[in-house]
């Protein structure tokens, strides 16, 4: 499903954000990137959806190497990965529903199944109450939710969450990883970057450590339970 083959990325001459990364990841595996602040987890998720071209090196996705890929073709790619950022990237001026429904309209989906589609991706975050509201007018743990709905409203293949849980209290952080826990039931490929420790012990799945953006561990899960990443 997801495979790097010795990949680097410079930003300058002297900075290296990612150094000689080999990873894969099995279709239907859930997956945390881990490592201090700058260990290069956000570098890798933006490589990962087509934001950013690696300086050497291939990434896979489906058997396509997404750094060879013409511009035109990555809001194609980009049709098979919901991706949650850090930010939630939320539209300020349109509703709870705008801004999950605005996925199935880049989709050309009719606005009938879009209503059908995105009230019911609503309903299992216990947003459906909130349909009408702005950004604004959410907690952060509400705004989270409305970023995972937009990203899991179209059955991604591959969902990618950059710091999801950030700010998040404990009862939120558990109601999003129930959420992941979900989507990854239902075949989803699902990668999260975080350093939220709690998360990853509770979650028991593949850890990949990074430091310095180089991968300097990998624990099958339940191996990392209670350990420290650093």
């Amino acid at each position: 499903m997801i495979q790097l083959h010795n990949v680097s990325l410079a930003y300058q001459k002297d900075a290296t954000a990612l150094n000689a990364i080999n990873l894969k990841i099995e279709k239907g595996e859930f997956v945390f990137l881990t490592g201090p602040s700058g260990a290069g987890k956000t570098t890798l998720l933006r490589l990962l959806y087509g934001a950013l071209s690696p300086t050497r090196g291939q990434v896979m996705i489906d058997g396509k190497n997404v750094s060879h890929l013409p511009a035109s073709q990555i809001p194609y790619l980009r049709r098979s990965i919901g991706v949650v950022f850090q930010d939630f990237k939320l539209l300020s001026t349109r509703t709870v529903f705008e801004n999950v429904a605005i996925t199935l309209e880049v989709l050309g989906w009719g606005r009938a199944d879009i209503g059908k589609k995105v009230l019911h991706t609503l309903k299992q975050m216990g947003m459906e109450s909130k349909i009408g509201l702005t950004p604004q007018r959410l907690s952060g743990g509400e705004q989270q939710r409305v970023a995972l709905a937009r990203a899991l409203v179209n059955d991604p293949r591959i969902l990618l969450a950059d710091e999801p849980t950030g700010n998040l209290d404990d009862a939120n952080k558990n109601q999003i990883l129930n959420i992941f826990k979900e989507a990854n039931v239902r075949g989803t490929t699902v990668v999260v970057a975080t350093h939220d420790r709690r998360l990853i012990d509770h979650a028991h799945k593949r850890l990949v450590i990074l430091c310095k953006g180089e991968i300097v561990e990998q624990m099958e899960k339940e191996e990392h339970t209670g350990e420290s990443a650093g």
